[in-house]
């Protein structure tokens, strides 16, 4: 526990969030107090560590893992399986099980007197415009020199290693390493042997570039055979980031070197402005620029209330004008993969009476609605700090640097870097529909070109390609979906037809699904192995 908390929390709740406030760094701890009776939980402003609470017997009690309060017998949350569902993640405050609560990213718990509230002890501010006098120069040198100090902090004295996928953000972190370590990083790269999907091609050029120690390693289909159900029921809770497996492989590779830490790039792209949605948005929120004249009583009415709309060529048109009508963050909402392919068709209607189709909605506008800004990308950005960061990459790279029994740090998530970004000028974030403007600009010259002017793609996995060609691959999605069709949630005519039926139509787009109810499955059968109806 950090120091000082102890005598804050007998001093009484406000004192205690103040002095959670001043903390630093990855923390998630539980504190009791035995004479007052108070218990007072924290996590950090990312939930870069996780703690999960509960009430029981007059008492609050924590621990790091959900299921290390919940009983064998205990029941799960049906609304928190929708969540799954929805995010394919859980999101934070609810778990799976039904009287188990993770801590949100950036909250605290207090327990006194019986009673418990979870609050904030942090609201991101941005300064939407920087700060005056700020020129790019000084920006660029204060961004080189704050995260070269993160990278040289994060180091554990071992072998400096860190995951490269070859993207901007895990290339820095490379370079870094052997800048401040003074010898050269071990960086370690997945491939994918399937068209679309792999980009070894620039993890070589990183690696060239910066003279690393590099090791390489190809993902197979027989890797996702042998390895689904460990990493599924590693979790103490459905998650479906796929994205895990692959990273697990990393892990491992780089603990049989003797790395005991790894460096990750997470929250570059939530810190800096380098998720393709964010220009997307930007494109929609032009429309609310056009005059209403024109909107309202000319494009809407054609292309909504005409025959005109379902021409081929004013389709786009007229999907755009309905997304952009939607405000953020329900315009995301639109394209929901469950909700896309219609709850009615996915869920049995057992399942739906019994949760709130509308939760997630509001919860995505609670989040939306808790940044201080004005400036859409960063209200963007803090929304994808919960979602994206804390419930769903950082899991991920928890998870599978946990399983592989290796360390890891994030310097892109220093509490230097965060301020940073929050006096940064929202427009070197987006600048037009220029992703990461600045964050590039500043280290032009440092990384490769060909880095700079990548796309982004991560860790991706072509399961969905994969289950539609190698059969043992196959069988193990059959046979999981099927387990998961006699559960009560997700409709068995639906699940009969979604790995041979819909999979060969689109695997890259089913093939999410695919994978989303497998590793449901995969889970529930660690806590409920006999199949059946969970509610």
């Amino acid at each position: 526990m950090p120091p000082g908390i102890a005598e804050a929390v007998a001093r009484g709740r406000d004192a205690a969030i103040a002095a959670v406030a001043q903390l630093k760094g990855p923390f998630a701890f539980g504190h009791h107090d035995a004479a007052s009776g108070r218990t007072l939980v924290a996590v950090d402003r990312f939930a870069m560590h996780t703690i999960c609470h509960r009430v029981h017997g007059g008492e609050l009690r924590f621990a790091e893992r959900a299921d290390d309060l919940a009983g064998p017998l205990d029941a799960l949350d049906p609304q928190a399986v929708f969540d799954y569902l929805f995010f394919h993640c859980i999101p934070a405050p609810r778990t799976v099980f039904k009287d188990v609560q993770r801590l949100p990213a950036g909250h605290v718990a207090w327990f006194e007197g019986g009673q418990l509230s979870v609050r904030p002890y942090w609201t991101p501010t941005f300064e939407d415009r920087g700060r005056p006098g700020q020129t790019f120069e000084a920006l660029r040198d204060e961004f080189r020199a704050t995260l070269e100090a993160a990278v040289k902090r994060d180091l554990d004295g071992g072998v400096p290693a860190c995951f490269l996928s070859g993207g901007t953000d895990s290339s820095t972190v490379a370079g870094l390493i052997g800048k401040v370590a003074g010898r050269p990083a071990h960086t370690y790269s997945i491939g994918f042997a399937a068209q679309g999907y792999d980009e070894m091609a620039f993890a070589r050029i990183a690696a060239r570039h910066f003279g690393t120690v590099h090791h390489e390693y190809y993902v197979t289909p027989e890797d996702l055979v042998a390895g689904i159900a460990e990493v599924a029921q590693s979790y103490d809770q459905p998650f479906g980031n796929s994205s895990v497996l692959p990273a697990t492989c990393c892990a491992r590779r780089a603990r049989d070197d003797g790395v005991t830490r790894l460096l990750a790039g997470d929250g570059g792209d939530e810190l800096f402005g380098g998720n393709s949605r964010y220009a997307k948005q930007r494109v929609f929120g032009w429309y609310q620029g056009v005059p209403a004249p024109l909107r309202r009583g000319l494009l809407e009415p054609l292309l909504e209330g005409t025959p005109l709309g379902t021409l081929p060529l004013l389709k786009k048109g007229k999907s755009y004008i309905e997304q952009a009508k939607v405000p953020m963050p329900g315009r995301d909402d639109l394209l929901n993969l469950v909700v896309y392919l219609g709850l009615a068709d996915v869920l049995t209607p057992e399942f739906r009476a019994r949760i709130d189709e509308g939760a997630p909605a509001r919860l995505r506008r609670q989040v939306w609605d808790w940044a201080d800004t004005r400036s859409e990308v960063n209200r963007s950005l803090a929304f994808d700090w919960r979602f994206t960061l804390a419930d769903s990459d950082l899991p991920k790279v928890r998870g599978a640097t946990a399983l592989a029994g290796v360390d890891v740090r994030y310097p892109f998530l220093a509490d230097e870097l965060l301020a940073f970004s929050l006096k940064l000028p929202a427009e070197y974030k987006l600048k037009g529909l220029k992703l990461r403007w600045f964050f590039k600009e500043a280290l032009r010259g440092f990384l490769p070109d060909e880095i700079i002017t990548k796309k982004k793609q991560g860790f991706g996995l072509p399961f969905g390609v994969w289950a539609n060609e190698h059969a043992g691959l196959k069988a193990l999605a059959r046979d999981s979906l099927s387990s998961l069709g006699t559960r009560g949630i997700v409709r068995p005519e639906f699940v009969a037809t979604l790995v041979d039926k819909k999979l060969p139509e689109h695997p890259g787009y089913y093939g999410v699904m695919v994978w989303v109810l497998m590793m449901l499955e995969q889970w529930l059968r660690r806590v409920r192995p006999h199949g059946g109806a969970l509610f």
